[in-house]
């Protein structure tokens, strides 16, 4: 038995406190996989690493941003050249970081990463805390087969042995 989805307005999403906090997709309010050691872990790594070394960035863990006016996402972490200046996003960021958690859904995830290419987000990256692999998506999904993840406009040049450190 399937259970109907209960469809809200966008005013209603972000008059609610929700805890944790959820994403809003077409009216209906979408649940976040997180909470798990191994992804706290690497969200911790990498904003601590891109604040200490990413002079020309600014780091936004779990940052709201409207990608259309009925859509609303968290990217675990996003990183913008210059502080937008508003509660919820709606340019897009430089870079958006997602972090696996053992409960995601492979389509689920791959939505969520077509939806920021579409929105114009430059640089994409998918965090596999479980099986220390990165990867980048483009409109389709790469490993990441380098040392780091870099985005040159920032002058970001992330380790992925700083990534997974304590893992």
């Amino acid at each position: 038995m399937s259970v109907a989805a209960v469809l809200i307005s966008v005013e209603e999403y972000l008059d609610t406190a929700y805890s944790p906090d959820r994403e809003f997709v077409n009216g209906v309010v979408v649940e976040r996989q997180v909470g798990e050691r191994p992804h706290s872990l690497v969200q911790r790594n990498i904003t601590v690493y891109l604040a200490n070394h990413a002079s020309n960035a600014w780091i936004w863990p779990e940052q709201r941003v409207r990608l259309a006016p009925n859509r609303f996402r968290i990217p675990n972490i996003c990183v913008t050249v210059q502080d937008p200046g508003t509660d919820i996003f709606d340019t897009p960021p430089l870079v958006g970081i997602e972090i696996l958690s053992r409960r995601d859904e492979t389509s689920d995830v791959l939505e969520k990463l077509a939806e920021y290419h579409a929105f114009g987000v430059t640089h994409i990256w998918l965090i596999d805390p479980r099986r220390k692999k990165t990867y980048v998506f483009d409109g389709a999904l790469h490993e990441c087969r380098s040392a780091s993840l870099t985005a040159p406009e920032a002058d970001i040049d992330l380790p992925l042995a700083a990534v997974f450190e304590g893992l």
